[in-house]
């Protein structure tokens, strides 16, 4: 970097003396880099040029810059990879209609059916779960590397897994390698702290109404995908909005239904059980919106 900005303020530079001895001229690409919010394009404009014209020569219009302000580079990927989630989604669907339906169902997850009780109590590692998380995973991924790409500025993460910021595909498929971990990865972590505070009996219901209630809530996510691809250009700021209520949705609604469900087999009163669900859902909570939303 040539030129670094102190403060905030109107600056006047000349380009050309900032070029290499002996560069030809030509064309010359300016990169202009800020590490929270994008520049204001839209207040750069060249200085006024007064030629000195000779005597017997044509009057040469000045060479104007131009100012190109480039979308995400990765549209494209953006899009091919929302056409494989849809198409993931209906072939799940297909193949898996009455476990998707039980799971994609409004009158189930708003309130209590009669089939709660039973659907609580099936296996949650099956394969119609599986793919159903693979698939909720690679949309929050692309989520989070569409919009939400100031978590790659983690220290912890960017040191792990140092992928950069133009491998949009690696880092896609990391992030969704990432989610599905934490996913599948819960289960145990509730059955230590279910084995610390002996109350594993719960765990299977909680983990499975996690489970259920994060895959629902994931449905809507190609939803602001859809919203990213059509008013970035213009609303950048409406979509980020769009995506932070989603996400904070998501995961608060995801704990609010835990927390409903484990209150309806055993009163959550108690500060035993009140610890361990603040332990389990409260502290993960507050974690992922941090990393996620509240960075911005």
């Amino acid at each position: 970097m040539v030129f670094t900005a102190a403060t905030p303020a109107s600056y006047s530079l000349d380009l050309e003396k900032l070029l290499p001895p002996g560069t030809p001229a030509g064309m010359h690409l300016l990169c202009i880099w800020h590490p929270t919010v994008s520049p204001d394009f839209s207040s750069f404009t060249n200085a006024p040029v007064l030629p000195v014209i000779a005597k017997g020569k044509v009057d040469a219009a000045p060479y104007q810059a131009q100012l190109r302000v480039r979308g995400h580079q990765g549209q494209n990927v953006f899009l091919c990879f929302l056409l494989l989630i849809g198409l993931l989604y209906g072939g799940i669907k297909a193949a898996y209609q009455p476990g998707f339906a039980r799971i994609y169902q409004f009158d189930r997850l708003l309130g209590k059916s009669n089939s709660d009780e039973a659907f609580l109590t099936k296996p949650t590692i099956t394969w119609l779960n599986l793919l159903l998380v693979f698939v909720f995973s690679l949309s929050f991924a692309l989520l989070l590397v569409a919009i939400h790409t100031n978590i790659q500025s983690i220290v912890i993460l960017r040191r792990l897994f140092d992928v950069p910021e133009s491998a949009i595909v690696a880092r896609v498929l990391l992030y969704a390698g990432l989610i599905a971990s934490f996913v599948l990865g819960k289960y145990l972590f509730l059955e230590l702290m279910g084995y610390i505070f002996d109350v594993t009996p719960l765990v299977i219901v909680q983990y499975r109404e996690f489970v259920r209630t994060i895959l629902f809530m994931g449905l809507f996510l190609p939803v602001v995908m859809l919203f990213y691809l059509a008013l970035n250009q213009t609303l950048p700021e409406t979509v980020l909005w769009i995506s932070n209520g989603v996400v904070s949705l998501m995961l608060v609604g995801t704990m609010l239904r835990v927390t409903r469900t484990l209150h309806s087999r055993t009163s959550l009163l108690n500060l035993h059980l009140f610890s361990y669900l603040c332990a389990t859902e409260v502290i993960p909570l507050t974690i992922l919106l941090k990393l996620i939303v509240f960075t911005y």
